[in-house]
């Protein structure tokens, strides 16, 4: 083995080029209280390795949509967000407007006006262990990115999951949107590996959870909509709009009532329709459950409704859309 180089700051720089140069990424803009500043080539868009957030996974995240020059919902996930902080310990470096304005700052710079907006607070740099080193400044994070891409199919079609074999989040991780994915992760690749889409969280009464990454939703035969209850699940943004927009589908007779409460598995199987809803995924319908069908095994009327609901609102809802200065 040849020996190791001891770069200097120049050599890294180019390296950290090459890398993304072998494998490209489209990150358009990065803030990082750490310098201070925006980064648009990715080669710097970086975080010490000893930040918490980093080798503990002490850190918390939160995502909110670009649409049409306009970002959604923006003040809901940043409520979301600073929940999660207060639950992980985490003190905001900075208060929510100048946290907002950091945010709309580094869009701008970024020129994207379809995509992403992911934000994370980490609890600072300075030592390996597992309490953050003494006056560690709490880290903030903005990246500007094109979103999570999804198969078409998952509309046309519908998606097929599989009940996770890996345990669901206990309730305080569960709500607390924070970095530590792994059991997100673990149930993605099970579902893969068997050619499936996605995995369903169970609880241990045999009650419906959530997804790797969305909430679900269900049409009864009879045509109420359900959600399960939200103490032991993420509060997702996108599906707490819906449920607040929903009640227009009953006065339309596309569902007779909307009930959040705890939703047997069996029950579950039984639906007409099931859906995936969350930010990125939106509203996406399932149509095969641990080899089961689900309905007709076609995406139904009710989830294709809900899509439109969410599409009209993140392009024209009152009071949820804001303007970017690019």
């Amino acid at each position: 083995m040849s020996p190791l180089q001891v770069l200097g700051p120049d050599e890294v720089i180019a390296r950290l080029r090459r890398l993304r140069e072998k494998q490209p990424v489209s990150f358009s803009a990065f803030y990082s209280s750490h310098i201070g500043g925006i980064v648009t080539d990715p080669a710097l868009m970086m975080i010490p390795f000893d930040d918490h957030m980093v080798h503990r996974g002490h850190g918390i995240f939160d995502t909110a949509a670009i649409v049409e020059g306009k970002i959604y919902d923006l003040e809901a996930h940043l409520d979301r967000f600073h929940r999660s902080a207060a639950a992980s310990k985490l003190i905001p470096p900075c208060g929510r407007d100048e946290m907002r304005d950091i945010i709309i700052q580094t869009t701008a710079i970024s020129g994207q006006r379809k995509g992403s907006i992911r934000y994370w607070m980490s609890s600072g740099t300075g030592n390996l262990g597992l309490v953050p080193a003494g006056g560690a400044e709490t880290g903030f994070f903005v990246m500007i990115f094109p979103g999570l891409a999804y198969d078409d199919r998952y509309y046309s079609e519908g998606m097929r999951v599989m009940t996770t074999t890996y345990p669901i989040k206990p309730s305080l991780y569960a709500n607390t949107k924070s970095t530590n994915y792994l059991p997100n992760v673990l149930m993605q690749l099970e579902a893969k590996e068997k050619g499936l889409d996605n995995g369903v969280f169970t609880d241990g009464e045999g009650n419906v959870g959530e997804g790797s990454n969305m909430n679900m939703a269900f049409v009864t035969r009879d045509g109420v909509l359900k959600h399960p209850r939200f103490e032991n699940i993420l509060s997702g943004c996108t599906v707490v709009r819906l449920l607040e927009l929903a009640p227009a589908l009953v006065s339309l007779g596309v569902i007779k009532d909307i009930v959040v409460g705890d939703i047997p598995v069996e029950e579950a199987k039984d639906a007409a329709e099931m859906m995936l809803i969350g930010s990125s995924i939106q509203v996406a319908p399932v149509v095969e459950w641990d080899g089961k069908m689900i309905g007709d095994g076609k995406p139904g009327p009710v989830s294709k409704a809900m899509l439109r609901l969410l599409e009209e609102d993140m392009t024209s809802g009152e009071g949820r859309l804001i303007d970017v200065p690019y």
